[in-house]
């Protein structure tokens, strides 16, 4: 059922209401305003606009119910995935895993831009397989235990992750939703995805090499007492990363959403704290694991403000506003420039909803402009913080170091990492501008 409220006062005061939640939501570092407040409430008052403007027309009643329900869904899969993966975190984290890892980096002698370059490199290559978002977390504890104390090195490690994260994850189909959303549309095969390889390389290599220089030139602080892990953290590794091979394998072979594969590794990572639990020796209180308080310690304030972006978007979805940017792009600009704006536009609303427009708007399109807005749609979200889960997941981790900001300092860099790999994409595919 087509529905376009874009013009009426429905659309308008929707609209209204999305761009003042984002603004508060940029203006987090000043405010100190979690950002999952005002998106939440952005949420409810977009819903309860439409609600009220049907309400006396029954047969859109329905309509309704079944959007909002949808967006639920993609938002509960979201969620469910995510709450694994911090969960796993917190657990490496608390078995003193990532101390260990600080140990080993800083005992052998690595300076900051040492540990800069490893970090980013560990990124890029490992986003592919574990996903972006998850690669993000893990590396961002990596980094702040390096460099404790020396706030310059975590503030760029940590844009260096979002954007090596990004890149990694645009040419592989697990590596960011947005890829595993056209490949789940039928559109790309498998192993084409590997044709923007280049390109994003291209887009991770520019930026890091600038921010290479920046970094401070020394070596940080290390400490006289070695870091031991503690009992299970070996176990707990292997088990995130089974985990990781169960959601990919879920979905890959049992065509199940891969958050099913990755609550089937919580369920294992319970089992495997019960048993720590009730083997661990009573005096030794350091040795206690308690599964449930690693599931509580997660970024709640991320997984919220992911409920409201998704549903907020949704409703302005429904109200037809993202149909019409994707016909007035399409057809009025062309595919390459229309594919390169997008990529901008996922980074100013969020890439899930802006891919899920263009999928469903099919444009008719040759396999090389959709690897093209894919590519857009997975780097385009390093341009701004709140641009891409990795992005707004570290902001809640390394909440301080990383912020808005922060990033947007260094987004005229990164803008050009994101233009030359369009660039490099259209000179191999030989595409039209």
């Amino acid at each position: 059922m087509e529905i376009d409220l874009t013009t009426s006062y429905v659309g308008i005061l929707s609209l209204i209401v999305f761009v003042l939640a984002y603004a508060v939501v940029m203006a987090e570092e000043f405010s100190h305003l979690r950002k999952s407040k005002p998106v939440i409430i952005s949420a409810a008052v977009i819903w309860g606009i439409i609600a009220f403007h049907f309400s006396s027309d029954k047969q859109y009643a329905k309509e309704i119910e079944y959007a909002l329900e949808h967006n639920i869904l993609e938002f509960a899969e979201l969620f469910l995935f995510l709450l694994v993966a911090m969960t796993y975190i917190n657990a490496l984290e608390e078995r003193k895993v990532f101390d260990v890892v600080r140990y080993q980096l800083t005992s052998r002698g690595f300076s900051f831009r040492q540990l800069f370059i490893f970090t980013g490199i560990i990124t890029f290559f490992l986003s592919p397989i574990a996903d972006n978002l998850t690669t993000a977390l893990v590396m961002c504890s990596v980094v702040m235990a390096c460099g404790k104390g020396n706030t310059k090195f975590i503030s760029i490690g940590c844009i260096n992750i979002v954007v090596a994260a990004n890149a990694g994850g645009a040419f592989s189909p697990f590596g960011d939703i947005t890829t595993l959303m056209v490949w789940q549309a039928g559109i790309v095969e498998f192993f084409t995805f590997f044709k923007i390889f280049f390109p994003s390389v291209v887009n991770y290599i520019i930026p890091a090499a600038v921010m290479y220089f920046f970094i401070p030139n020394e070596k940080p602080q290390i400490s006289s007492d070695r870091e031991y892990m503690k009992r299970g953290g070996r176990v707990i590794i292997f088990l995130g990363l089974f985990t990781i091979f169960s959601a990919v394998n879920f979905h890959n072979i049992l065509h199940l959403p891969p958050m099913l594969g990755m609550m089937f590794g919580l369920g294992l990572l319970g089992l495997y704290s019960f048993y720590l639990q009730i083997t661990h020796d009573p005096s030794v209180e350091d040795e206690k694991f308690d599964f449930f308080r690693k599931v509580s310690r997660a970024e709640w304030d991320t997984l919220l403000f992911f409920f409201g972006v998704i549903l907020s978007v949704g409703g302005l979805g429904f109200i037809g506003y993202l149909t019409v940017v994707s016909e007035f792009l399409y057809i009025g600009l062309g595919p390459t420039m229309a594919n390169s704006i997008v990529g901008v536009l996922s980074a100013i609303v969020d890439n899930i909803p802006v891919m899920f427009a263009v999928i469903t708007m099919r444009p008719e399109m040759s396999i090389d402009q959709w690897l093209l807005v894919t590519l857009t749609t997975g780097v385009g979200g390093s341009l701004l913080s709140i641009g891409s889960a990795a992005g707004v997941a570290l902001m809640g981790q390394a909440r301080g170091y990383y912020t808005f900001f922060g990033h947007l300092k260094w987004t005229p860099v990164i803008f050009i990492g994101y233009v030359a790999s369009i660039y490099l994409h259209v000179l191999m595919a030989d595409l039209p501008w």
